[in-house]
């Protein structure tokens, strides 16, 4: 049996502790390196560092409390029938429901309390709040359901929200001052609570009153729902703290974006979006188009409108330390369950490429080292002469392999995180072969072009300007650095945020110029991808198939004059019409398996 670490250990505690409080024996816990989250009894929780540090590891359980602290006291029926219509105001209902259930689980017990408080300091620290200077700054639902807390539970507002809650203290105490000190008075009885929490609103001009022929007497019928499924849950499920429409653009820079759709749970799950429509308005799952081709059009130039916003970035730049380190724990818990399979693979290519690289010998020569196996023939006929055999070295190019990882938003989920496994695999085992191994990744700074569209909007939005978004082409890890120094950076690729659009020819010319500066005698450059490319506010102004034709121009070219080798792996998606060596896979857990007779294979050309 596997030995649990820590962290296993953790978590196994972590979900007694939460189906006891949530009173459900079927609540599971997973962590999470994004935004952490409930879906039904399913909780996804911060993934603290592999010390278990007393802080993080509070928070963890922080989180976990609330969520059970939701199956335990909180009605989703009864919760969403008179939810108010208007956005900000249905924002601060959440906010102050679960102000409610955060409250009892509060006041009954003091280490849920002392976690609760964990959990809420790590949601202020990246809440716009933090940040405001002005009234027109603060996000209300997060000053009011703070404000709230402090009244129910006696609990102060976290230091660094303390100025922007102070902004509109005076404001909410003002009108709605009468109403929050009602709300103490009427924590276990959720009906009631919704009823004054609705006044509140409406005392703070946030909603409208409920038609006269609506009432409240239909709430018994509602007892039995507590513990549902939040499937359909309300618009701050899963949220870190609901934020005015406002403020709701804040979350959308380049590297910090809470898009959550697709994250992926613990054995490979995947939580959809809740709001298809809001997916496709922001553009956070790009199509595939895979468009039929015949011929590249005569005359084809392929051009950036600007290349002055491009970058081209080390892993470790793209977010802090601490980070890192727990991103890179969260890709290892994954790796435990991948472990057996992709290291028997790995083993089979080690043997296969140390076999290219063994000695031979030449027998039966006149001098070179006696051949021992021969003296006995020596002894039981004298005559014979001795027998010496010369070692002979294999030839075998010094290699070097450059693995280029789609990091798209269609690879969000289980794709990028086998995509990921593999390549540590990879390296870790090519490293002991002897063979140096890069590993790159691209995507774009920003969704629906960046910096560079806003350049060609300024410009009068010129015809034909090529590509329109902001290139992001990510250092992993460099050929002549050790794998253990490279390790880390390898988790950036579970973190939020970072997948967005893709434009693959470009790519493919990067990562092919770094390899030919290399000095190997083979160089090996292998793609993973889910498509074709994909840049909306690329398509949308060029002529129909402008980054497909790019793609199909550079592989031709690579594969026809290059002395690269270029193989690639399709995931989901057909990409031999692309490539001539390469294979797709429909199920991502064939990618490990696949990279390998992919990778040996091409060892094996021109032996």
């Amino acid at each position: 049996m596997t030995e649990q670490t820590p962290l296993d250990r953790f978590r196994q505690a972590l979900t007694g502790a939460s189906r006891a409080l949530a009173h459900e024996a079927e609540v599971e816990v997973a962590w999470t390196a994004d935004t952490p989250a409930q879906s039904g009894r399913n909780f996804r929780v911060p993934l603290p560092g592999r010390a278990l540090p007393e802080q993080q590891a509070r928070e963890a359980r922080g989180f976990a409390d609330s969520f059970a602290l939701r199956l335990r006291h909180h009605s989703e029926a009864l919760h969403a029938r008179h939810a108010p219509p208007e956005p900000i105001a249905r924002a601060c209902y959440d906010a102050i429901e679960q102000a409610r259930f955060e409250a009892l689980g509060a006041e009954a017990m003091g280490g849920v309390r002392a976690n609760l408080a964990a959990a809420v300091e790590q949601r202020t620290a990246t809440d716009p709040i933090v940040r405001a200077q002005s009234v027109d700054d603060v996000p209300l639902p997060t000053a009011l359901a703070l404000i709230l807390r402090e009244a129910l539970t006696g609990q102060a507002v976290p230091e660094r929200a303390r100025a922007g809650v102070d902004l509109v203290r005076g404001w909410i105490d003002g009108k709605a001052g009468g109403d929050i000190a009602a709300l103490a008075h009427r924590l276990d009885d959720q009906q009631a609570f919704q009823a004054l929490s609705l006044d509140l609103l409406r005392h703070l001009d946030l909603t409208r009153p409920e038609p006269a022929d609506q009432s409240g007497d239909d709430g018994d019928e509602d007892d039995g729902d507590h513990r549902q499924d939040d499937a359909g849950g309300s618009e701050a499920e899963g949220a870190a703290e609901p934020q005015s429409a406002e403020m709701a653009a804040e979350h959308t820079d380049d590297d910090s974006d809470g898009d959550t759709e697709g994250q992926e749970m613990e054995g490979g799950e995947e939580i959809e979006s809740a709001d298809p429509s809001e997916d496709a308005e922001e553009g956070m799952m790009p199509v595939r188009p895979n468009r039929p081709w015949t011929e590249i059009p005569e005359g084809f130039d392929y051009k950036s409108y600007t290349g002055k916003f491009d970058e081209v970035v080390e892993a470790g730049e793209l977010c802090d330390p601490d980070e890192l380190e727990r991103l890179r724990a969260y890709l290892d818990s994954q790796l435990a369950g991948l472990q057996g399979l992709v290291t028997r693979l790995a083993n089979r290519l080690q043997r296969r490429l140390m076999a290219q690289q063994n000695r031979s010998w030449d027998f039966d020569q006149e001098e070179g080292l006696l051949d021992a196996a021969r003296l006995a023939r020596v002894v039981v006929s004298p005559g014979h002469s001795l027998s010496y055999k010369i070692e002979r070295e294999t030839d075998f190019k010094d290699t070097v392999v450059t693995l280029l990882i789609d990091n798209s938003g269609s690879m969000r989920g289980r794709p990028i995180s086998i995509a990921a496994i593999s390549a540590d695999i990879l390296a870790r085992t090519l490293e002991r072969c002897g063979v140096k191994t890069e590993i790159l990744g691209f995507t774009t700074r920003a969704w629906k072009g960046g910096q560079s569209r806003e350049v060609w909007l300024a410009d009068g939005r010129p015809a034909n300007p090529g590509r329109l978004n902001d290139l992001r082409h990510i250092i992993y890890k460099q050929a002549d650095e050790p794998w253990r120094r490279a390790r880390r950076n390898l988790g950036l690729m579970m973190r939020e945020g970072l997948l967005k659009e893709n434009i693959d020819g470009e790519a493919l010319l990067w990562a092919h110029d770094r390899l030919l500066r290399r000095a190997e005698d083979r160089r090996i450059l292998m793609v993973i991808s889910d498509g074709a490319p994909v840049d909306d506010s690329t398509l949308s102004v060029n002529q129909a198939g402008y980054l497909e034709t790019h793609l199909r121009k550079v592989i031709d070219w690579i594969e026809k004059q290059s002395p690269v080798q270029l193989s690639a792996i399709g995931i989901g998606h057909d990409v031999t019409r692309y490539y001539k060596k390469s294979v797709t896979i429909m199920d991502v857990e064939q990618l490990g398996g696949t990279m390998i007779e992919q990778l040996a294979s091409l060892f094996e050309v021109e032996r």
